[in-house]
This record gives structure tokens, C-alpha cells and sequence, in this order.
């Protein structure tokens, strides 16, 4: 095995651990949301994306980046939490082929509830990960990520 071919065995590795860090936090998350909110994770990061914008909207490709998911994909999420009354849909009025999602009250509130839960399963899960071996390093990195 050559010098390159160490190097891209590296990044897979990498790659493999960061994706198992991610599954077995999401699976703790969408146990904990489920249970406590009835909301899955991609729908708890729909509301939790947009009450962080000004006005809590966001036009559907954006959101779709936030989530993701495809733009189909977000189009039926979106609808699902429409129809649930969290969010709704509103005419861009200086683009009229422009959608943007908006926060609904119900959604916020619903939000303000599974924000803990979130938050404190975030933190077991981030805390038992750092006590596999293999996962430690990254753990500790996510811990030093500075927030801009």
C-alpha cells in the first residue's frame, strides 16, 4: 500500500466513524423526540431551522439544504407538517414562483417543548459516544467547534 493509497484508507476510516457517530446519536434523538413530541428528527431540525430565521421563514430550497433531503423530499415533509398545522406556506410577493415556509405558533410551541428533550439526549448520547474509544477524538472535536 503506497502513500496514497494510506491516505484515502484514512479518510474513509474518517469517514466511517464520523457516519457512526451520526447514526447512533440520530437514533437516540429520534427515539427521544418520538417518545416525548411525536416528532421525528428531520422534522424537529425543520422547526428548530426555521425559528432561527428572522420573520421564522425560509424558502423551500433553503430548507431543504438545512434538512438534507431532496427537494421532493422536503416538499412531502413540509406537507406532513402543514397538514399538522406547525408550519405553512406563503407567496414570495416579489417572486411569485417563490414559496417560503413559516413557523406557525403551534410549531414554535411544539418546538419550545422538544427543545430539551433534544438538548439532553444530544448530551447523553455525545457523552456515552466519548466513552468508545474509536468515537472519543471526534467527540472532543465537536466539543472544541467554535459557533460563528
Amino acid at each position: 500500500m503506497g502513500i496514497k493509497d494510506d491516505a484515502v484508507e484514512v479518510r474513509a476510516q474518517g469517514w466511517r466513524t464520523l457516519a457512526a457517530l451520526h447514526g447512533s446519536i440520530e437514533a437516540e434523538l429520534e427515539r427521544a423526540l418520538q417518545a416525548s413530541n411525536e416528532l421525528s428528527v428531520v422534522e424537529y431540525t425543520v422547526l428548530d431551522a426555521l425559528s432561527r430565521q428572522d420573520g421564522w421563514h425560509m424558502r423551500m430550497q433553503q430548507l431543504a439544504r438545512a434538512t438534507a433531503l431532496s427537494s421532493s423530499a422536503t416538499t412531502r415533509l413540509v406537507n406532513r407538517l402543514e397538514d399538522r398545522g406547525l408550519l405553512t406556506r406563503i407567496l414570495c410577493a416579489d417572486d411569485r414562483r417563490g414559496i417560503y415556509t413559516e413557523l406557525t405558533g403551534a410549531g414554535q410551541k411544539l418546538l419550545e417543548a422538544a427543545k430539551p428533550v433534544h438538548d439532553e439526549t444530544l448530551a447523553s448520547a455525545l457523552e456515552a459516544a466519548e466513552a468508545v474509544p474509536e468515537l472519543e477524538p471526534l467527540v472532543r472535536a465537536l466539543g472544541a467547534l467554535q459557533v460563528v
